[in-house]
């Protein structure tokens, strides 16, 4: 009988890369603020869009591109979910009638003439884009004041240590052999007074 567990999924789709991103020496702050910012590109309500959304923030504001994108993949589901919602949003901002909104109508729409569509639907996608600005801020600050107590407490020495098997690999310092006269930043030059 085949049996999907849930934890082993989420501990090596999810866990497991996060935690390789602190391991390699990243902030909890930098990858928490990845992580929100991912998520928030991954609510984009423009289908097709949140990948070059998450390169481009994540370029422009240096964050870690696989954090970002991580979370932007998980929030997929989310997206499709938050469409609508965003589009609402958006023209309760603008103070504009909701635009009548149906999936079927939609692909159907689309499918008959595209770009008749396109001039239909067009300023929907423009509220929902101003609904997810709306929404941004609060979003990114909510989930990282989320994340980042929870990656700080993952930092200590015990979550991070190497699974079982594996080795860790320590730089050592070489102290110097007593009585060297080489300075640390390397042999002194003395000038000669002739």
């Amino acid at each position: 009988m085949l049996t999907w567990t849930k934890p082993a999924f989420w501990s090596r789709r999810v866990l497991e890369p996060v935690l390789r991103l602190l391991r390699q020496g990243l902030s909890p702050e930098g990858v928490a603020l990845s992580l929100a910012f991912g998520l928030a590109a991954g609510i984009f309500p423009v289908i097709g869009a949140t990948t070059l959304l998450g390169l481009a923030i994540g370029g422009i504001l240096r964050l870690n591109q696989p954090a970002l994108q991580l979370a932007n993949w998980l929030a997929h589901p989310l997206q499709l979910i938050l469409i609508l919602p965003l589009v609402r949003l958006g023209e309760w901002v603008a103070g504009v009638p909701p635009t009548p909104f149906a999936v079927s109508r939609v692909v159907a729409r689309v499918t008959a003439d595209p770009v008749e569509a396109i001039a239909t639907y067009g300023m929907t996608g423009v509220h929902g884009i101003l609904g997810w600005v709306t929404v941004l801020p609060f979003l990114v600050v909510g989930l990282y004041r989320l994340l980042l107590p929870a990656l700080r407490a993952r930092v200590d020495r015990r979550s991070l240590a190497p699974r079982s098997g594996m080795t860790a690999v320590v730089p050592l310092r070489h102290p110097r052999p007593s009585g060297s006269p080489r300075s640390p930043g390397g042999p002194r030059r003395t000038r000669s007074r002739a």
